[in-house]
């Protein structure tokens, strides 16, 4: 019996144009044309139910056989390529076993999931594989979020269970020495391409299982590439060039998802090959290109509460270890002074990432993180430390309509009195939105020389610092 649902035209039915009619005046034509449509829908409803089901219920058989036939311990010592091709070797020879009715499409596409499952990371290989997408927010089996382009979308993909998605969490934290299980809920981890992975398990996580993934993106970001996304105008870029070449100490701050990293990635591809450089992080996400690197990672404590390395302990051993310049990934507490000690004791250029919604409040940020050291030092010998160490504040948003921009970069000039002072080198104005909803911005220039214009000379970089006041100034 076939299943085809006729179509009128390749039946040589003609079809004619008649007048509108309201549903009071409907003949019976009319109505038996309307059940006609309706029992072909309902009709190719459930084909595609059945469809799904067998496709379900094929894909549980196989997983079964494979999960008790396959050699694990023969697959981890073959390369990837080798084992994903056993895998999908196998996947097809349980089908044929099984006499099981696949499509070659089907089968193929089922022998990629056992390969995912078994040698990646499940459903989500197809995100991580696919470009453009920014972020991967999973807030339980079946709920699965990506931002893409600035705009927050449901992905088709999703878990078996709950047990399905902590198992790819625990592999994904276990890769760096890592564990997530009921006694240490919450890990952060990072994926071998350096894409930053936030997981938290039950009992914190009431409705199962939740994975941020903020995913590394295999371009390279460059201020070019900023320009031509209009997060920053070519004025401003000639300025953070300039600020990143001459060793100035920089905090470059925002709020979370608003580019921060990916400006101080930026920033740091100013830097001379020959220096010195050491980061701190918790996840390793920095992508320097210069030959004289060491990373450095913080780590957990272990099951019996022992051997946590925290990010002020990589901080202060910094300073061990000759640097030129030292960069932490993100300053969230007491390592917040050692951090200023450094900027104040010869290492010049030193950079770090911290949270806030503009540079005031960053500086207010700053003050609240030694504080939480417990150092008892007055708040305005704190203030005086900020204000000798920190040069520039650049400061990143996710505006509303999902677009990225740099809205400031201030410079700290000194103190007057109790209060840290600064000035504004560029500003972002909004000016308003377009038909489409977008933001109208102005990124311009305050017109004011920088104070580093001196340390701009020294470096041979002082006609971009012109250029960049000038061209921003006169447009």
């Amino acid at each position: 019996m076939s299943n085809e649902v006729k179509n009128p035209v390749a039946e040589g039915e003609a079809i004619k144009k008649t007048p509108k009619k309201s549903k009071a005046n409907l003949d019976v034509g009319d109505l038996l044309a309307h059940e006609n449509e309706d029992e072909s829908n309902a009709k190719v409803e459930s084909e595609d139910s059945l469809t799904s089901l067998r496709l379900q219920r094929s894909r549980k058989r196989i997983w079964a056989d494979l999960r008790d036939g396959i050699d694990l311990k023969a697959l981890a010592r073959m390369d990837q390529k080798a084992a994903r091709e056993e895998v999908t070797s196998a996947v097809e020879e349980i089908a044929r076993f099984r006499n099981l009715d696949l499509t070659p499409t089907e089968l193929k596409q089922i022998g990629k999931e056992c390969a995912d499952d078994m040698l990646g990371y499940g459903p989500l290989e197809t995100l991580l594989e696919e470009d453009g997408i920014a972020d991967i927010m999973i807030n339980g089996p079946d709920t699965v979020y990506i931002e893409k382009n600035g705009r927050i979308t449901k992905a088709n993909i999703e878990f078996r269970d709950n047990q399905h998605l902590t198992t790819i969490c625990q592999r994904i934290v276990g890769a760096i020495g890592r564990r997530v299980d009921e006694s240490s809920p919450i890990c952060d981890a990072r994926l071998p391409d350096g894409s930053r992975v936030n997981v938290i398990i039950p009992p914190l996580a009431v409705d199962g299982s939740c994975m941020t993934i903020r995913k590394f993106q295999k371009e390279k970001l460059t201020l070019e590439k900023l320009m031509d996304f209009g997060s920053l105008t070519p004025s401003c870029a000639k300025l953070i060039m300039a600020i990143g070449r001459c060793r100035v100490n920089v905090l470059v701050s925002g709020g979370t998802g608003s580019g921060k990293t990916t400006m101080l990635n930026c920033l740091t591809r100013y830097i001379e090959p020959g220096e010195r450089i050491i980061t701190c992080e918790d996840a390793c996400e920095l992508q320097l290109q210069q030959p004289h690197v060491v990373r450095l990672e913080t780590r957990p404590p272990n099951l019996e509460g022992v051997g946590e390395v925290t990010m002020r302990d990589l901080v202060k051993n910094c300073l061990r270890m000759r640097p030129e310049r030292i960069i932490v990934g993100e300053v969230r507490g007491p390592e917040a002074f050692d951090l200023l000690q450094a900027m104040n004791t010869g290492h010049d250029g030193s950079m770090g990432t911290v949270h806030a919604n503009n540079p005031r409040e960053a500086l207010s940020r700053m003050e609240n993180m030694i504080a939480m050291g417990n150092l008892s030092i007055p708040i305005q010998a704190v203030r005086e430390q900020i204000a000798a160490a920190v040069n520039v504040i650049i400061q990143t948003q996710r505006l509303r309509d999902g677009s990225r921009k740099v809205t400031h970069v201030s410079e700290i000039t000194g103190m007057e009195g109790e209060v840290v002072t600064m000035q504004d080198l560029f500003k972002l104005d909004i000016l308003g939105e377009d038909d489409d909803g977008k933001l109208i911005t102005e990124q311009k220039s305050t017109g004011i020389r920088p104070k580093f214009f001196d340390n701009a000379r020294t470096y041979g970089v002082e006609q971009l610092v012109l250029d960049a006041m000038e061209e921003a100034y006169d447009s």
